[in-house]
């Protein structure tokens, strides 16, 4: 079944050819072509993100994991993925919780950053993009600086120099769903499900590839798999009425 776990398994195979990288691996270091960053958004079940970073463990992955607060912080789960030797990242939304305020965002920021940094050394964070707000969380650093924060990098604001960036976000690779996760190098380059993203992963060697991927979307198991099936249905349908309203309001 597309968008399970065993589908992953086939895209960890995919890009073996290629150097994959975490973020703070591109950010820190001089990597050569053809290269693939491998991110994962954390946003809600913490099992299938252990069960994605143990495979990608088998296949000699290190992907990048960034998690919510509190939504998905779990220092037990999180210490076991660090373990498998990949990168733990904040996934902030502080913009939301401070109702659009900047200076309340960044000092939430700064207190939810403190947390994770009191079990791990993060280097990286990445702004997680709530379609039912009406604010883009990474905003927030118009205002101000995460250089200040003894950061690498935000990763979406520091990775816009690859050649195609794909997501899973909307349950599809075409971004036909996707409000707010995206690039100035945004490309499906015509990939339309993952059978055909697995064809070109395997075809087309491009120089650079971002691939971001959210775990709860890749389940194991049936029951797992139709419950993140309904959510995501549930989600495009909201996001289909948000951007008729948009239009709508703003014609």
């Amino acid at each position: 079944m597309d968008f399970s776990l065993n589908m992953y398994m086939e895209i960890c195979r995919a890009i073996e050819p290629y150097k994959i990288v975490t973020v703070e691996q591109y950010l820190s270091q001089d990597i050569e072509q053809p290269f693939v960053i491998m991110r994962h958004d954390v946003d809600r079940d913490l099992g299938s993100a252990l069960a994605m970073a143990e495979l990608e463990n088998g296949y000699g992955i290190n992907s990048t994991y960034y998690f919510r607060y509190p939504r998905t912080f779990n220092v037990q789960v999180m210490s076991k993925i660090c373990n498998l030797d990949h990168e733990i990242g904040y996934h902030y939304e502080v913009l939301d919780k401070a109702g659009g305020n900047p200076q309340k965002a960044i000092d939430i920021f700064h207190q939810e950053l403190n947390i994770f940094r009191k079990y791990f050394p993060v280097a990286t964070v990445c702004r997680h993009g709530n379609p039912l707000t009406k604010w883009d969380g990474k905003e927030v650093w118009e205002c101000f600086d995460f250089k200040d924060f003894d950061l690498l990098g935000e990763a979406y604001i520091s990775c816009t120099g690859v050649s195609t960036y794909l997501t899973d976000t909307g349950r599809n690779w075409t971004g036909s769903r996707n409000i707010k996760d995206t690039l100035t190098s945004n490309n499906s380059n015509g990939v339309k499900n993952t059978r055909e993203f697995i064809l070109f992963l395997q075809n087309n060697k491009e120089d650079s590839i971002y691939l971001n991927f959210h775990p709860e979307r890749w389940p194991a198991g049936t029951w797992k798999w139709i419950t993140s099936l309904i959510r995501d249905k549930t989600f495009n349908l909201g996001k289909i009425l948000i951007s008729t309203g948009n239009k709508l309001a703003n014609p």
